[in-house]
This record gives C-alpha cells, structure tokens and sequence, in this order.
C-alpha cells in the first residue's frame, strides 16, 4: 500500500499511477481537487484500489488525521512518497514573510510531516519505504529561489538522518534530486516576474524529462533501497561540481547570473 502526497499532477501523479499498475493500492493526496479527481477517476475505470483525500500537506493536525484515515481504510501502509513541493522565485530581501511561510510549510514541513505520521505505521511491515522529493537545488543555492534551495537541502539532510537512524529497521529511504522536470511547478510558483516565469516555463517544457521517466526511476531506486536518486544530467553536474569545487562552483553560478539578470546586484562582477 502506497500514499503519494501532491498526486494531482507531475511527478507525484506519474508515480501514484506507476505504484497502482505495479499492484499497490494508492492513497493520492493533494490540495488541487480537479486533478486529484481526474487522477481518482483515472484509477477507478481501470480497476485499481484507491482512496483519495484532499490534504494541506502544511497542516500539521491534516497531516495526523490523514495518517490515521489511510490506516484505517487500507489496513497499513508500506510506501509513503512527499512528493507536494511547491516554487517561489523572488530575493530573499524582497520575498513577503508569507510567501515564506507558505513555501516552507509545504516543502520542509510537509515531508517532516510525511515521516512523522505515517512512520509508526510505517515500523509494523516486514518491509517498508519512505521517498522524498528533494532537487538538484538541495546541493546548492540558486539567486532567485532561495527558500526552495533551502528546503530541499534540508530534506537531503532530514532524509540522510532517517537513513541513519532507521538502520535498526527494514525501513529505506530515498531522497529524490530531480533537474529539469517538465512538470506544472513552474505554472504554479509564485513569482513577481512574470517574464521570468514564462522563461522558466518555456525551458522546463522544452529540455524536461517527463513526470513519466521520473517515477519509473523513482520506483527502481524504491526496490533497489537507493538512498540517493540524481537524475537528470544537469543535476549529476551540479551533484559533482559543488563535491568538488563547492566554492568555485557558486562563483560561476552568481556570474551565470549575472548575466541572464542585469539587475541584480553582482551583475559588475
């Protein structure tokens, strides 16, 4: 049995709709009703058991009660994927205290959330598994969306610790470092360019690897008990890079920068 958080689309929908056909009963999660119920739909004329909840992932007392709600309906629970994530793109000095919240919220205590909940369930299995989604961003600090390189390099850490701590268990764990993905990420961020947006946007489109491709790497990596998954090229790059040359490494990223934002303030370095 499988729990899936941001399940409405991308990653987290490609990888519920992997788990189902693999013979996993799912529980999909997310806040985005139309597409949880399309995704729901979708289960349900192929014959796959499901439930589906609607859950601020954010939410601490959401969170417990979805814990208990997917115990009790699926009697266990053997995989559980934090996958709802959620983009801002804005300086730190201009970001409101609010969008702060709210991207911390989801991306940091959403999957503190996942594991906290669902862990004690999680210990009664001969075999269990806990991925979470971090980013090639979790390795190191991009201009522009510091809050997301933040907390995705806090759940490198807080997947790393778990790793540690459940050695005693049959509990794995694998933290996800996606590149370029074309999924709605993007669409959805908050952003007060919206050139910038639309560039982004366009990119991800174009050069992304599919939500698709994504899950099935994500569910080898659950069968293999990876603890790291880097896919993408430009993620292995910056994986390496920043092991190597951290420092220089975010030399070149503030000069990239500067270049593609004339405004910011290295742009004469």
């Amino acid at each position: 049995m499988a729990v899936v958080t941001g399940a409405a689309s991308g990653i987290g929908r490609a990888t519920a709709k992997l788990l189902s056909m693999r013979g996993c009963r799912v529980a999909i999660a997310d806040v985005a009703e139309q597409g949880l119920n399309e995704l729901g739909d979708e289960l349900r004329e192929a014959g796959r058991p499901y439930s589906q909840h609607r859950v601020d992932v954010a939410d601490r007392g959401q969170m417990a009660a979805f814990a208990e709600d997917v115990v009790r309906e699926h009697d266990g629970v053997h995989i559980v994927v934090n996958n709802a994530g959620v983009a801002l793109g804005d300086s730190i000095e201009e970001l409101s205290w609010e969008d702060f919240d709210w991207l911390v919220g989801i991306n940091f205590w959403g999957v503190v959330h996942g594991c906290k909940f669902f862990l004690p369930h999680l210990r009664r299995q001969d075999e269990a598994h806990i991925v979470n989604l971090s980013s090639m961003f979790g390795f190191g600090g991009l201009p522009g969306q510091g809050p997301y390189c933040a907390t995705k390099a806090a759940v490198r850490s807080l997947s790393e610790t778990l790793h540690g701590e459940l050695a005693d268990s049959k509990i794995g764990i694998t933290s996800v470092h996606p590149g370029g993905i074309a999924t709605n990420i993007v669409h959805n961020a908050r952003f007060q360019d919206e050139d910038g947006r639309s560039r982004a946007a366009a990119m991800f489109e174009r050069r992304g690897k599919s939500p698709e491709a994504v899950a099935q790497r994500v569910v080898r990596a659950i069968e293999r008990n990876q603890l790291r998954l880097v896919i993408c090229p430009e993620a292995h790059v910056f994986d390496w890079a920043k092991r190597l040359f951290p420092v220089g490494t975010q030399q070149l990223v503030r000069r990239f920068w500067s270049r593609i934002d004339p405004s910011s303030e290295t742009s004469s370095l």
